[in-house]
């Protein structure tokens, strides 16, 4: 862990070279460079054994000042506070870029979520909502799902979190959490929500620059959630799914993969490894893939000075949070490949999440028709107003993402003044 590269570090100078580029208000610049409030929380859970195990728990919140704190809760082990910095940060300028009125925040617990049992999770997700107490709550900071988390862990986060309020405030606080079952206050479209605002950005792509995605082909690392859904969701615009790489290896098959097939094989089985219809490959392999539109849906820094220069596709649709390093970038646009950034191109969780909340506050139920068309429209007002940013200023997408953000933040600060 100690030789583990400084995410925060690489979010810090993105941020500083699209301030740069703007002339950020020196003093608005100070403000976004730092956290607001950072919670680390060590609490012990007894497991199915009779033992007691002691885990850490984080909780970042960096920027309110568009809204309630907001974002995911990851369970892995590779979770620490300078992930999770980088994570909060990523949140705030996305919810800038998506133009909604959400902070940034993030958080999450130390540990491999396969070696627990269900009822193990249950008590760790419980004691670490009881942990984080008061520094959640729905009109302060909302948690989502993220790496490992998931409908029903959040719906175990609602239940503690209700259970520490008075009878009467319960049914007014269900919105503290999003990606919730939809049986309980969650909003349909929420599980493909990341997936099915990644295949609209790569439509609005293909409409621009004249490409036709039903002859197209791809390939999708990480196969969870974000991977399955913008797999299943291209295959079913007529595009091809050439490879895909998951934490068990990869496979390959130049006849296409079966999107449909490979995610119930992953509902069965846990992995990838295993599915008939492909030939497993290794992960350099898998990197050359040949193939129009690649999909980093995994973890952070995929995309490095020895992965990129392998790398033969037309496009980069970020499907993960931070999948681009920065000597990746630099040789991404040195080969000519297209970059939809991470801040832009995953926002759909977030939006989705943003009218889960609305739903919730309003006692509404919005149907699968329009949570899509009012997803369609945000993302697409999000991708135009970055097209235009990168167009005024010359500069590539992911600069041109974060100075939409700062905008943004930048107008909130300077009119609302800072206190005293």
């Amino acid at each position: 862990m100690a030789d583990k590269p400084s995410i925060y570090r690489n979010v810090t100078r993105r941020f500083n070279r699209a301030a740069d580029l703007v002339g950020l208000d020196p003093d608005v610049r100070k403000i976004l460079l730092e956290t607001t409030n950072e919670i680390t929380v060590s609490f012990p859970v007894r497991m199915d054994d009779g033992r007691i195990e002691m885990f850490t728990g984080y909780r970042v919140q960096h920027n309110n000042a568009l809204g309630p704190f907001k974002g995911g809760l990851r369970y892995h082990p590779a979770v620490d506070i300078d992930e999770v910095r980088a994570l909060a940060a990523w949140m705030t300028w996305k919810t800038a870029i998506a133009n909604i009125p959400l902070g940034g925040a993030k958080g999450g617990i130390q540990l491999d979520p396969s070696a627990y049992s269900s009822r193990e999770l249950e008590r760790i997700t419980r004691r670490f909502t009881f942990a984080l107490g008061s520094n959640i709550g729905p009109d302060y900071d909302i948690p989502a799902p993220d790496v490992n988390t998931n409908p029903q862990i959040m719906a175990w986060i609602l239940d503690t979190y209700l259970s520490t309020l008075r009878p009467q405030e319960r049914n007014r606080s269900l919105h503290v959490v999003t990606g919730k079952p939809v049986e309980l206050g969650g909003s349909v479209g929420r599980d493909k929500a990341t997936g099915q605002g990644i295949v609209f950005l790569i439509e609005q792509w293909a409409q621009d620059n004249d490409f036709d995605l039903s002859e197209a082909t791809y390939f999708v690392q990480g196969y969870g959630n974000v991977g399955a859904w913008t797999a299943r969701l291209m295959q079913a615009l007529g595009a091809t799914l050439v490879a895909v790489e998951d934490v068990s290896g990869a496979i390959t098959s130049p006849d296409g993969i079966d999107a449909e097939a490979l995610a119930a094989h992953v509902r069965e089985h846990g992995t990838i490894a295993g599915y008939p219809g492909a030939a497993p490959v290794d992960h350099a392999a898998f990197m050359s893939t040949e193939a129009d539109v690649f999909v980093p849906a995994a973890l952070e820094n995929q995309i490095t000075a020895e992965t990129a220069p392998l790398l033969n596709a037309v496009l980069v649709a970020e499907g993960a949070n931070g999948p681009t390093d920065l000597a990746g970038d630099r040789i991404l646009r040195e080969k000519g490949i297209e970059i939809l950034p991470d801040v832009l191109c995953n926002a759909g969780g977030v939006i989705v999440s943003y009218f889960e909340w609305l739903q919730n506050k309003r006692s509404e139920f919005w149907d699968l028709d329009q949570v899509d068309t009012k997803l369609h429209r945000i993302m697409a007002d999000a991708y135009g107003r970055v097209h235009e940013a990168a167009e005024a200023y010359g500069v590539d997408w992911r600069v041109a993402a974060y100075v939409v953000a700062l905008a943004r933040l930048e107008k909130v600060y300077t009119g609302r003044g800072i206190f005293p």
